[in-house]
């Protein structure tokens, strides 16, 4: 069947974060190829802009949430147009209002069940309601009320070629299998004692794996990255990259990993894009609905669990999407777990 007929304009409102950001690529990659032709904006957040910078066909335009209001008069200067089509692609109420800065003939947003903060007052279409889906496979249903099917996945992250020339020199390829750890999330309670990262690395060293440590600036990543060496009685071998890379180099690094393991973060999903295997540490976040998209084999799942545990029901009977962002609620996973999931790699690998 023909394409539907292609808007001349179209506007992506996606701020934040580096997880969500890419899961937006196989949609924008499905509007790409059904039209060539059609101008493409994205107003995003600066550091995510730094990740997508060089995405070709896209013209990016970065919202501050520090402007506040006055950025929001900023930005609708800047954009200088109305435009055909808007896929307003966030719930949270500051993107809701900002996007009543975009004007637009045709604003898509959420079907209700995921709609909130407001959503239904901006938009006047919605995607259609398919419970229990991944997020990615929700936000590639944009296209739908456009007339499009997304019918592939792909993400294709501009990364430049001095962005692997770097990840390469990192380390000398010697034929060892190399296990990543990126231990920190954007939400400190999705995330693992370090003294259990301690010690599935130590056992991945017994293995016969390089470990290479990895995460940004922040001093939680630095603090955390210290306590896991100080923990492991192999640190000697380990390879401690945490806060030497840019948001470029990032998924060239970790293109270079056999397997990431990592809570629910931005590297997860980033990984995923790049084709490495992820070991997904899931209590707080359903790993169906937020882990790993192509691969989910090597997760350790403990949601069920930590519904049972923190909302005295099992997974099954809360709303689809709810976070068990609780103290505690990644205790639920326990070391042997991240090495039965290590070892299932190991095995699916041979």
């Amino acid at each position: 069947m023909p394409n539907p007929a292609a808007p001349r304009s179209l506007c992506l409102l996606r701020l934040s974060a580096l997880g969500d950001v890419t899961h937006v690529l196989p949609l924008l990659h499905t509007l790409r190829s059904a039209w060539p032709d059609v101008a493409i904006t994205w107003v995003i957040g600066k550091g995510e802009h730094r990740l997508l910078a060089g995405l070709p066909g896209v013209r990016f335009v970065e919202y501050d949430k520090k402007t506040g209001l006055a950025g929001m008069r900023a930005l609708r200067r800047e954009l200088g147009q109305r435009f055909d089509v808007l896929l307003q692609l966030q719930v949270s109420a500051r993107a809701n209002l900002l996007s009543a800065f975009i004007p637009a003939r045709l604003r898509v947003g959420y079907d209700r069940s995921r709609s909130k903060e407001g959503h239904g007052l901006f938009i006047n279409a919605r995607i259609p309601n398919r419970p229990g889906i991944h997020v990615l496979d929700a936000i590639g249903s944009f296209c739908e009320p456009l007339g499009l099917v997304r019918d592939g996945v792909l993400w294709n992250l501009p990364v430049p070629d001095d962005a692997h020339a770097w990840a390469r020199a990192q380390w000398e390829d010697d034929g060892r299998p190399v296990l990543m750890v990126s231990p920190c999330s954007s939400h400190v309670l999705r995330n693992w004692r370090a003294e259990r990262h301690a010690a599935l690395a130590d056992h991945a060293v017994s293995a016969g794996w390089r470990v290479v440590l990895c995460g940004g600036r922040s001093d939680l990543e630095r603090t955390t990255g210290n306590a896991i060496l100080a923990a492991m009685t192999s640190a000697d071998g380990v390879l401690d990259l945490i806060g030497k890379d840019t948001l470029k180099q990032l998924p060239a690094l970790l293109a270079r990993a056999d397997l990431l393991v990592t809570p629910d973060s931005g590297p997860m999903h980033i990984a995923n894009a790049m084709g490495t295997k992820v070991l997904g540490l899931h209590a707080a976040t359903n790993p169906h609905r937020s882990g790993p998209y192509s691969d989910r084999r090597f997760c350790v799942d403990r949601y069920d669990a930590a519904a049972r545990t923190y909302r005295g029901k099992p997974a099954s009977e809360l709303k689809w999407g709810t976070k068990i962002e609780a103290d505690g609620v990644m205790d639920l996973i326990k070391v042997e777990d991240a090495v039965a999931a290590f070892e299932r790699y190991r095995a699916a690998s041979r």
